[in-house]
């Protein structure tokens, strides 16, 4: 019975440091999103798509709503969108993306990590040819709709491809398209979307396991890092 209070004691407490992580990032995505385009979600794409993946990930109304009410803040003005690009070991690429008040912190915390890892930060714009910017549509495959029939709606709106992978539906269209894609997928009247935009690798590589575990030392600290909203690398 120890054990199993123990094993349930150490669930949770990874549960809760992962929510630490993750929701601080939600409530920024959803104050930049309301910021940049204003905070009402029913004529705001991005931040309506924003509110509905923090919900998936089960962050409360009331810090929805204050991430919203933040935008008009002194803080949120503070806050600006960095990129940052880096090569890792084994051929890898990487592509950060970063909301920060503070673009010192937040490069000398790149530079570190990379620095430490066997890698290094490059200069903006030199590994941005090695992504294709998309946006990405994931959800549970509905029970009764011909997925055909669904591809087909959904061209107008911008779809490039449309893929079924373990169960989930995956749609992809241009990064232009991501208003249009949310707003006609919502319309077919699908539950639990989650909505993104990914910088998907143009020339994706494959590494052996060993060779993961190093790459996935600086994945790892750089999802840690607090100014990160999402990183990609060029990895299959």
């Amino acid at each position: 019975m120890g054990r199993a209070f123990e094993c349930r004691r150490r669930a949770k407490e990874s549960r809760w440091a992962t929510m630490s992580k993750v929701f601080p990032k939600l409530a920024k995505s959803i104050t930049l999103a309301a910021k940049n385009g204003g905070p009402d979600p029913e004529t705001n794409a991005p931040l309506r798509v924003a509110i509905s993946n923090a919900k998936a990930q089960n962050l409360s109304r009331e810090n929805i709503e204050a991430a919203i009410k933040r935008a008009a803040g002194k803080d949120a003005s503070e806050i600006s969108e960095v990129n940052y690009e880096g090569k890792g070991p084994h051929g890898s690429l990487f592509f950060i993306e970063c909301a920060t008040d503070n673009s010192n912190r937040s490069v000398t915390n790149m530079k570190t990590i990379f620095n430490k890892n066997n890698g290094q930060l490059v200069n903006s714009g030199s590994l941005d040819f090695m992504f294709s910017r998309k946006t990405v549509i994931e959800f549970s495959v509905p029970e009764g709709r011909d997925l055909e029939e669904m591809e087909l709606e959904l061209i107008d709106a911008g779809l490039e491809s449309l893929e079924v992978e373990d169960g989930t539906v995956v749609i992809t269209g241009e990064f232009s398209s991501f208003a249009s894609l949310c707003q006609a997928v919502e319309q077919l009247g699908i539950a639990g979307v989650k909505a993104s935009l990914k910088r998907l690798p143009t020339q994706p590589i494959e590494l052996t396991e060993e060779q993961m575990q190093d790459v996935e030392k600086i994945l790892d600290r750089i999802e840690d890092d607090d100014d990160v909203q999402a990183v990609f690398t060029n990895i299959a």
